[in-house]
């Protein structure tokens, strides 16, 4: 069983950026990070292939939010620019052992997740 555990949420102007990372006890292959609001169903944000460092994004982070992680076994880090009002959410971590990580963008793909963090952006 591998526990993840988020940190780095806050509350941060239109505009500014924030990080957030996820350190996971345990290999994992692919490592994700969703969003849910209280209006909306959990949305993928972006996914990482651990050993390649390759990172997939939805369009409506693509070119303002980087995932990385230096190695497999250091903290997942979603680094975040440019943030708008409408990137306010809870983050979650997720994490599975499966391969094809360019196809996991949904709940079901990952059987390991965190806590959540919240992340608030003011216009």
């Amino acid at each position: 069983q591998v526990q993840l555990v988020e940190s780095g949420g806050g509350s941060v102007q239109a505009g500014g950026s924030l990080r957030l990372s996820c350190a996971a006890s345990g290999y994992v292959y692919c490592m994700a990070w969703f969003r849910q609001t209280p209006e909306k169903e959990r949305e993928w944000v972006s996914t990482i292939h651990t050993d390649s460092g390759r990172g997939y994004y939805a369009d409506s982070v693509k070119g303002r939010f980087t995932i990385s992680q230096d190695s497999g076994k250091k903290p997942l880090y979603l680094q975040m620019n440019s943030l708008k009002p409408e990137d306010t959410a809870i983050y979650y971590c997720a994490a599975t052992s499966g391969g094809e990580c360019w196809r996991r963008k949904f709940e079901y793909d990952y059987n390991y997740w965190g806590q959540g963090t919240q992340v608030t952006v003011s216009s």
